[in-house]
């Protein structure tokens, strides 16, 4: 048996999409975090500092406004982090945006009073219609590709322009870390509001009207009329989950929901069931390698828990099947059935390939992140990728 080749400094495998080793063995993703590190100074003097002057920026654009900047809040570790620091730490005023996919669990709902009730720290929340959304999760399980929840990311982001633009607010706090959790490899993954419509419109089985979607028009008025920033604090300053997590516990009564990502049922479907079971991917190596990366743990034992399966919870699987009312028979076939990916449907991915150099400038200006830019801007081999996930 042929051992799969692994990169030399983290634990991606030459089964990562678009994945390549240098004479060094070290893959190219690596050398992206690399990258980033150059650009943002992350951690470093500079790159405080470089953070604090945005902090002071937004302090003045958001002069005589209720609010000087939105962070969306989902009970879990960094956008809970990201409210205290932005309180207690920096003096900004931000509007806690929620978008509820009703999935939720009671621990992050808990999580997410207690830190903005003792913050004093106003929440803005927009709730689907519960049959609506698990028409939408149905439909992507029926399409048969990976991104069963790729909805919510999409309905987070619109929600949260949403919310700036009603209350004039020009910049949007995002808890991304790449040093904790890595950037997602775009190969098989993609998602916009496009390949939603698509996928829905042939899979669905109601209409579409509190799902807020972002079609193209909508995302190019954000981030080019609007002129509504993203800015990623973790990219400029140190940033570790556990010492984060144990300062929330202590100071907010919060409590910890098990996992990255688990703090949302269908979330934690997708990453501990759906992608290991019905795709063979295991999402765990992002932030795994990201924590070798930084030198938070060690590579041997990155391996090691990587090696073991993902925790899914006891009634997780039951619960999903009720939710979408699915027969064991149903819930089976639909796991089996043959695998699809985004380059089968309508999506926006061509279109942002052709306004490369306009993405790159709003990478500049902040108006898009720069994994945006890396991931959605450039060509893909599809065929080399049809190769690898079909044989």
């Amino acid at each position: 048996m042929v051992e799969k080749k692994i990169c030399s400094r983290c634990i991606y495998d030459e089964n990562v999409p678009n994945i390549l080793f240098d004479e060094q063995g070290v893959c190219n993703y690596c050398k992206t975090m690399d990258q980033l590190q150059d650009e943002y100074k992350t951690g470093t003097e500079d790159g405080i500092n470089a953070f604090l002057e945005i902090v002071e920026q937004i302090k003045k654009d958001g002069k005589g406004k209720p609010y000087d900047c939105v962070i969306g809040v989902s009970g879990g570790t960094d956008s809970s982090y990201m409210v205290h620091m932005a309180v207690k730490e920096w003096g900004l005023r931000p509007l806690a945006v929620h978008y509820d996919n009703t999935w939720n669990t009671a621990i992050a709902t808990q999580n997410i009073f207690k830190v903005l009730g003792k913050l004093s720290v106003d929440l803005d929340t927009y709730v689907i219609d519960n049959k609506e959304s698990n028409d939408i999760f149905k439909a992507f399980l029926k399409a048969g590709v990976p991104e069963l929840d790729g909805p919510t990311d999409i309905a987070l982001a619109e929600v949260l322009y949403r919310a700036a633009s009603k209350f004039g607010i020009k910049y949007v706090l995002e808890g991304h870390s790449y040093k904790a959790e890595g950037i997602s490899p775009l190969g098989i993954m993609y998602v916009d509001g496009k390949y939603i419509s698509d996928i829905h419109s042939r899979f669905g089985t109601m209409k579409m009207k509190t799902f807020p979607n972002m079609p193209l028009t909508a995302f190019l008025k954000w981030i080019i009329f609007k002129k509504i920033k993203k800015i990623r604090p973790f990219w400029y300053i140190p940033y570790n989950k556990a010492a984060a997590r144990a300062m929330l516990e202590k100071e907010y009564n919060w409590e910890y929901y098990g996992g990255h990502h688990l703090e949302n049922r269908m979330t934690a479907f997708h990453h501990s069931v759906y992608h290991p079971q019905r795709f063979e991917l295991d999402q765990r190596n992002n932030s795994l390698s990201a924590a070798v990366r930084s030198g938070d743990m060690k590579r041997e034992d990155a391996l090691a828990e990587y090696a073991k399966p993902p925790h899914i919870e006891e009634d997780l699987i039951p619960f999903f099947k009720k939710r979408l009312e699915l027969s064991d028979e149903e819930y089976d076939a639909l796991m089996s059935a043959p695998k699809k990916f985004f380059w089968e449907y309508k999506t926006y991915k061509k279109t942002f390939e052709r306004m490369r150099p306009l993405f790159y400038m709003l990478y500049k200006s902040s108006l898009v992140p720069k994994s945006f830019y890396l991931k959605y801007c450039f060509p893909l081999d599809i065929e080399k990728l049809k190769k690898q996930q079909l044989g």
